[in-house]
């Protein structure tokens, strides 16, 4: 049997802009292969600065990121990342703006099976020819997560990819991503504000505070006690002040 691919370790990771505060204080967490994973947090508490070095997109000021027991230094096509935009390339139709990241990777020459096959997949049967304005915010996110999953990716990272769509079209979507990870031994680490999509799509959570941005609890997620769960992380979000304090880790 292949090895999972798309372990995660983050080692004594921080980050700060130049002159300014510490927004990542040395983080440290490993991720399976294969997981599911959320980090949850209120705004500003460097969710989506963290998501960005992990991608290769964004140097830390100290630590390191490994995927598979190499550090991360730049970006890859063995991990994308999905944000909160589509992002897409309006003047293109919904087969070109996927194919994009074929080109990107040399592989040109898949274009005309891999683009109709992606849009099959993520529900978009008979859309190739469409212009991406014609779409709705779901339907365009779903243009984005063909692209995503173009390359063949081991992980893929969400910075909140449903924030602008409509709560059942959010629920689909969730539903959809769960899936195709399972189906494609996909690692997932979404960062959110919203305990409803952690719940939902991560099988742990990890719970982010501000001030600067620090790992405070870490929740194993099990089908049975997701509403008892909700409750806890809701409280702890709402009351939460920002101040640095100790706080007790959820189990």
């Amino acid at each position: 049997m292949t090895k999972l691919q798309g372990a995660i370790r983050l080692a004594e990771v921080g980050h700060r802009y130049p002159g300014g505060p510490i927004i990542l204080d040395r983080l440290t967490l490993r991720i399976r292969a294969g997981e599911r994973v959320a980090l949850l947090g209120r705004s500003g508490c460097g969710k989506s600065t963290l998501l960005q070095i992990i991608s290769g997109l964004l140097k830390p000021s100290f630590g390191a990121v490994e995927i598979d027991g190499t550090v991360v230094t730049r970006a890859s096509s063995r991990w994308n990342l999905m944000f909160q935009k589509p992002l897409l390339l309006p003047w293109l139709s919904v087969s070109e703006n996927v194919a994009l990241a074929l080109r990107f990777n040399g592989r040109g020459k898949e274009v005309a099976v891999r683009v109709a096959r992606l849009l099959d997949t993520v529900g978009l049967h008979g859309y190739g020819a469409r212009a991406v304005t014609e779409l709705s915010g779901g339907q365009q996110q779903r243009v984005a997560l063909a692209r995503s999953l173009a390359s063949d990716p081991q992980i893929l990272l969400l910075d909140e990819p449903y924030a602008s769509v409509d709560p059942v079209t959010r629920a689909a979507l969730r539903a959809e991503v769960k899936s195709l990870a399972a189906e494609l031994g996909l690692t997932l680490l979404l960062v959110t504000h919203d305990v409803d999509d952690a719940l939902h799509l991560a099988e742990r959570v990890i719970v982010m505070a501000p001030n600067p941005g620090r790992f405070v609890a870490d929740v194993a997620l099990t089908q049975g006690q997701r509403d008892d769960v909700r409750a806890q992380l809701l409280e702890f979000l709402e009351d939460f002040s920002g101040e640095r304090r100790s706080v007790p880790v959820l189990q």
